[in-house]
């Protein structure tokens, strides 16, 4: 892609960095951005900015926060004895958004993939065995996606904490095997939470 200046071409290669962005799009982004007011613009660099420089992770349950803890977990109102284990941060904000689940969680920050090179020392799963181990917790969810990666990662999980007395269960399959769960409707994930099943149960049903 020509362009006639080289700063535009180094802002349209930022952009196109994006997830599912590609020239073209990152182009129509950029071209946008350039028809704004000059303050507007100036707040919105001003935002990303402080992404990198404000934005942290929760020091317990590795969600964004923008102090040691997440407003989850420095909630006393929370039922602090389940932790429902997710992939990322886009599956607990699903997760809340049924109004269903008032637990904690664990974010894993990604999924075992030998596949992409991804094990267990990748992920944030030390942290989340020794946060059991401390004692405290009664249940676990594991609600990670119904995907041969998801259930690698499940039963994993399954076999470090089975010397531990936790109830483990997993999301009922109301959720369809394949799926994310950021794409799932609130109604359907909502009651997969409500109605989860014990994981040695759905080892016996594959």
């Amino acid at each position: 892609m020509n362009l006639p200046s080289q700063l535009l071409e180094k802002a349209v290669a930022e952009f196109a960095k994006l997830p599912g962005v590609g020239k073209k799009t990152a182009l129509r982004y950029v071209l946008y951005l350039l028809r704004q007011e000059p303050a507007d613009l100036k707040q919105w660099s001003a935002i990303v900015a402080r992404l990198s420089e404000e934005i942290k992770y929760c020091e317990i349950c590795f969600a964004i926060a923008e102090n040691q803890k997440c407003e989850i977990c420095s909630n006393p109102t929370r039922d602090h004895s389940t932790i429902c284990v997710v992939e990322d941060i886009r599956d607990l904000i699903a997760i809340e958004n049924t109004g269903q689940y008032h637990g904690t969680y664990h974010v894993l920050g990604g999924i075992i993939s030998p596949m992409n090179g991804i094990g267990p020392m990748d992920l944030h799963i030390d942290p989340f065995i020794k946060r059991v181990e401390a004692g405290g917790v009664k249940e676990v969810i594991m609600a990670l996606p119904s995907t041969m990666e998801g259930d690698t990662t499940n039963f994993y999980l399954y076999k470090k904490l089975g010397a531990l007395r936790v109830t483990l269960s997993t999301l009922s399959r109301g959720v369809s095997v394949g799926d994310e769960l950021e794409y799932t409707d609130e109604v359907t994930l909502g009651q997969s939470i409500l109605l989860r099943v014990s994981y040695e149960s759905s080892l016996s049903r594959k």
